[in-house]
């Protein structure tokens, strides 16, 4: 199955994923989506219904995300861009006080569900010969501040994987990471508190980032991206 402009988001359920989802389609994009929140896949498909598929998935289970690549490809397409989006962030804490579970997990999602989701993905974007793959990485994957030790090593870690993943792929493709910004999104609300209120929404966001990411083509490969 092939459909020409396809976008598949993992982490749809709030934040920067709906927001994609929105403007994606929007612009005429078929879009393929996963998060773990079955009450907001529920909506998303009472709201976008086939081409659209957005189906319940979670990304610290390799099985999990086995079934979603299976099902999207099959519903859906090859991607025309796979969007690395989901992730989470740690309380904030010094890093001697982060528990083994909340930083494996953070771990699971953060690093090892990106790679899931290319493991599974991007073999039918190399037999198409085509597809760009952006990894969501964070201002804090290229800096550092205290009390997000975890996430910065996670994102860290998406900066690297993607570089090297853009030395591995055939021509056509391409491998990028993604900084998408400053947004007021949950996720910035548990790091600032109300202050988080002074940047923009994750709507707002979209209607400058989706057209970026729509406009990219494989000379991004090996790129370090941020959100114009």
């Amino acid at each position: 199955m092939s459909i020409s402009k396809c976008a598949v988001i993992t982490g749809v359920s709030r934040g920067l994923g709906r927001s994609m989802v929105e403007e994606f389609v929007a612009q005429g994009w078929t879009v393929g989506g996963a998060a773990r929140d079955v009450r907001a896949i529920a909506a998303l498909r009472q709201s976008y219904s086939a081409p659209h598929h957005f189906m319940e998935a979670d990304m610290r289970s390799c099985s999990s995300i086995r079934l979603f690549a299976e099902t999207i490809l099959a519903k859906v397409g090859t991607p025309t861009l796979l969007l690395n989006n989901a992730a989470v962030i740690n309380n904030n804490a010094p890093l001697w006080e982060v528990s083994e579970e909340d930083f494996s997990e953070l771990i699971d999602i953060n690093i090892k569900g990106v790679a899931a989701c290319i493991r599974h993905f991007v073999p039918a974007m190399i037999q198409a010969k085509r597809g760009i793959i952006i990894n969501f990485s964070s201002g804090w994957g290229r800096s550092t501040s205290p009390e997000v030790a975890p996430y910065c090593a996670s994102k860290w870690a998406i900066e690297g994987l993607s570089a090297a993943l853009a030395e591995e792929l055939p021509k056509g493709l391409a491998s990028a990471a993604f900084n998408p910004g400053v947004i007021n999104t949950d996720m910035l609300q548990s790091c600032l508190g109300e202050s988080a209120a002074g940047y923009a929404t994750a709507a707002e966001w979209a209607k400058t980032a989706v057209p970026f990411l729509s406009s990219l083509d494989a000379s991004c490969n090996g790129s370090q991206l941020t959100s114009p």
